[in-house]
């Protein structure tokens, strides 16, 4: 394999079932590595850097080091909003807001091999998002969460449900989700589903990514 996760390796479908979405203020004193490290033993299969608080050059050594840590194991590293920056450190793709650089544009300029992911709230967001160039959508938020408090009211379940129906796109969850819930959600139609705190401020986050890959097994015993 080569260094990169992009080009040919990305002809070859993801694996979004666990994503892990970075906070090194939730990582008890951590290191990033470290924390993403152990969660990727423990099944992660995407992880998504998303450092609000870090300057652009301090954002670009951590990302740097992620993708020295993922790119030997084949796992996408997604950069969050920067896409700057995923072209800086050659990331497999990047992840935008709607408030974001205009989906269709971060296409032309990621070019056709590298992942590009939309957040929506609503089928509409939904149809415009794989309109434009989307390779996948990240449904959020599924549940209330304290994570993140710029998002839109709970989609919920049934909201998961009704974007399901609109487009094919592979379909990550993310809001409040937990192994308590991980199971239904993907019953409803989510393809994977992404997590925060669940992973990131769990004491033992190897052991954290297994349970949550064991009640996402749970969903795929029940079809």
């Amino acid at each position: 394999m080569g260094s990169s996760v992009t080009g040919a390796e990305m002809s070859r479908p993801v694996d979004y079932s666990l994503y892990l979405v970075t906070d090194r203020c939730l990582a008890l004193g951590r290191g990033l590595v470290e924390v993403v490290g152990a969660a990727v033993q423990g099944g992660v299969t995407v992880v998504q850097i998303r450092e609000k608080g870090a300057g652009t050059r301090e954002f670009l050594a951590l990302a740097q080091a992620l993708k020295t840590l993922l790119d030997p194991q084949g796992i996408p590293l997604i950069v969050n909003d920067r896409l700057d920056l995923a072209l800086a450190c050659e990331a497999a793709g990047v992840h935008l807001g709607q408030e974001d650089l205009p989906c269709d544009l971060a296409r032309r300029l990621l070019g056709p091999e590298r992942l590009l992911g939309v957040s929506v709230s609503t089928p509409e967001e939904a149809r415009q998002a794989e309109a434009a160039g989307a390779d996948y959508l990240g449904v959020s938020p599924i549940f209330v969460t304290p994570t993140k408090q710029d998002t839109p009211a709970a989609t919920g379940l049934a909201g998961l449900r009704l974007i399901r129906a609109v487009t094919a796109l592979p379909l990550v969850a993310i809001g409040g989700l937990s192994t308590a819930n991980a199971a239904e959600v993907m019953a409803a139609g989510a393809d994977g589903i992404a997590v925060v705190s669940a992973l990131m401020a769990a004491a033992d986050p190897r052991e954290a990514a297994r349970a949550l890959r064991s009640a996402i097994a749970l969903h795929h015993c029940r079809s």
